[in-house]
């Protein structure tokens, strides 16, 4: 039945995860705009759990995963190359980089770049510091680059490895279950794989819809500072009606035409706001700060990476760590999917190096010009962003509370809406095209753009619907609701490193040791084998010592007859 429907509507997908995610996606909102504080209350208390219960299974689990990545890198498989030893790469290393920004961390260094270091500098994680000091100020930048340097870009580089092996390599479909044939084998292609990319297909859907959320607040925000645009839920919709529609056009015009280039540009304006604050900032602080925070964060790096809280048990890791986290790796199959899609003839070593290095480097610049200017005006004096971004709780205003303390404020404040705007844009395509590729799992042919016009829309029905229906409330309950997704998601990492290194071991045993799929008694014959050489070798070694002592006896008796 789902197929006959899918072919009336001129689909080329998988119908049974199609229709299974969209049917759900749509359940759980009129849920949750029904049933806003039933949701709310059983998905609170699920979280507050899995937080306070569970927050070091998260700490320990992305940590892991980055081990894990710095080893297969630099491991004798680090030279395979993804596609074949012929393939080479399709886009160059400035485009491919230009889409890993905008796909994976672009808006959200655009919304928390001031945001999380002031929040810190005044309230810092460790209560023994007093807030708004040097030592705060070191805290908050050493926190902030913890969330988003490494860390999260290990939630999405490990996945992508995955699929852009078993894709590039295995000819796979572009599918979550995909990474798990080693394991599943045909099953992927059953109940079990299916039940799976449903799972990350809804994933996808809402970690999306909460950063679509969170970026119409902060648009919302800008809006309001450069044009007294009130802040409510109208605005909010015509917003996302606007970035949806914009995503759609995106969409339309396809990869090349649409995600690249939008991303590049994006980028492009992105530095040149960096710089901007840079020049007109305090320079040579800023200078002098990049080189210190550098080394702040790489100090900071090990401890933070097993720091649990253990002793102070004061809450905060979960409200911010482990929340980060657990949303981070609900995009992970979007942001995976994508990654590996436009990396395509790159080295395991140069996949790695590129998605953990290169955007870490830039966001410890980013954050360093950013973060390290608002706590310089605060501690000069020069601006109360204390209060305007953290005691009143305007965290999405944050941004343009900054830059009212430059020069040409409402030209930059309006460029900057325009940054997050095509920020968020970009996410919503790349998104829709990876929820279409989950659907649709073959890579010989092209999907109907119908397709994933569908999915760039859903998006934004999804987060408006929340917005229109329970306002701030419902972004809430979502929050949650991908805090409890999160740990199956944790639990899948485990997963995707034992089954990335048995398919490597399994496809190129010279490198490694022995296959890991070998049977116990294939195992057992091999051990009889080599003993059965060793004792042949042994009893050949006997019987050339006792022919040596038998010849030297003759020999012997020999000279002994003769001198007879």
């Amino acid at each position: 039945m789902l197929e006959r429907l899918a072919r009336r509507l001129g689909l080329r997908t998988d119908p049974v995860i199609f229709f299974t995610s969209a049917a759900l996606t749509f359940v759980f909102v009129v849920t949750a705009i029904g049933l806003t504080d039933q949701v709310d209350s059983v998905f609170r208390a699920a979280s507050d759990w899995l937080k306070s219960s569970l927050g070091w299974f998260y700490i320990l689990g992305v940590t892991t995963f980055l081990v894990f990545l710095l080893w297969i890198a630099l491991s004798r498989y680090g030279h395979i190359r993804l596609g074949g030893q012929e393939a080479r790469p399709e886009y160059s290393n400035r485009a491919w980089f230009g889409m890993l920004f905008a796909a994976g961390i672009g808006t959200i260094l655009m919304f928390w770049g001031v945001a999380e270091p002031i929040s810190h500098f005044a309230n810092p994680p460790q209560t023994d510091v007093e807030p708004e000091s040097v030592e705060a100020a070191q805290m908050a930048m050493g926190y902030s680059l913890y969330h988003f340097g490494l860390h999260t870009w290990t939630i999405f580089c490990l996945p992508a490895l995955s699929f852009a092996y078993f894709v590039h390599r295995r000819g796979l479909p572009y599918r979550v279950s995909s990474i798990l044939h080693p394991l599943l084998g045909e099953r992927i292609h059953g109940p079990v794989g299916r039940a799976i990319d449903i799972t990350a297909v809804m994933g996808t859907l809402f970690g999306v819809a909460v950063s679509i959320g969170l970026g119409t607040m902060q648009i919302n925000s800008g809006l309001a500072d450069l044009f007294d645009v009130p802040e409510n839920r109208l605005v909010q919709i015509l917003i996302i009606t606007v970035v949806t529609l914009i995503a759609t056009g995106s969409v339309v015009a396809g990869l090349d035409r649409g995600i690249k280039r939008l991303s590049n540009f994006n980028i492009s304006i992105a530095i040149a706001l960096m710089l901007f604050v840079l020049v007109t900032g305090s320079t040579l602080f800023l200078l002098r700060g990049v080189i210190e925070t550098t080394g702040t964060y790489l100090s900071w790096l090990v401890p933070l990476s097993f720091w649990n809280d253990t002793f102070g048990d004061t809450g905060w890791q979960g409200s911010w760590t482990v929340f980060y986290w657990a949303w981070t790796i609900t995009w992970s199959p979007f942001v995976g999917i994508f990654i590996a899609r436009i990396s395509k003839g790159r080295t395991i070593r140069e996949f790695v190096t590129g998605v953990l290095m290169l955007p870490t480097a830039f966001t410890v610049v980013w954050f360093s010009v950013f973060g390290l200017s608002a706590i310089n005006l605060q501690m000069e004096g020069e601006a109360d962003l204390v209060a305007e971004v953290v005691d009143q709780g305007d965290i999405p205003g944050a941004l343009f509370a900054f830059l009212n303390n430059f020069p040409l404020s409402t030209f930059v404040a309006a460029v900057s809406v325009f940054i997050v705007v095509i920020f968020f844009t970009t996410s919503s395509d790349s998104a829709s095209l990876v929820v279409d590729l989950l659907c649709v799992g073959k890579t010989e042919q092209a999907s109907p753009t119908r397709q994933r016009v569908f999915w760039a829309i859903t998006e934004g029905v999804v987060a408006g619907t929340l917005i229109a229906a329970t306002g701030t409330g419902g972004l809430t309950a979502l929050e949650q609701v991908i805090t409890v997704v999160g740990l199956p998601f944790f639990v899948l990492g485990f997963l995707m490193m034992f089954s990335l290194l048995r398919a490597l071991r399994q496809d190129f045993p010279q490198l490694g040791g022995p296959p890991p799929g070998m049977f116990r008694a294939e195992l057992a014959d091999r051990r009889r084998a080599v003993t059965r050489r060793a004792n042949r070798a042994r009893r050949k070694a006997v019987q050339v010592r006792r022919g040596i002592g038998r010849r030297e006896e003759t020999g012997a008796s020999e000279d002994d007859g003769g001198e007879r």
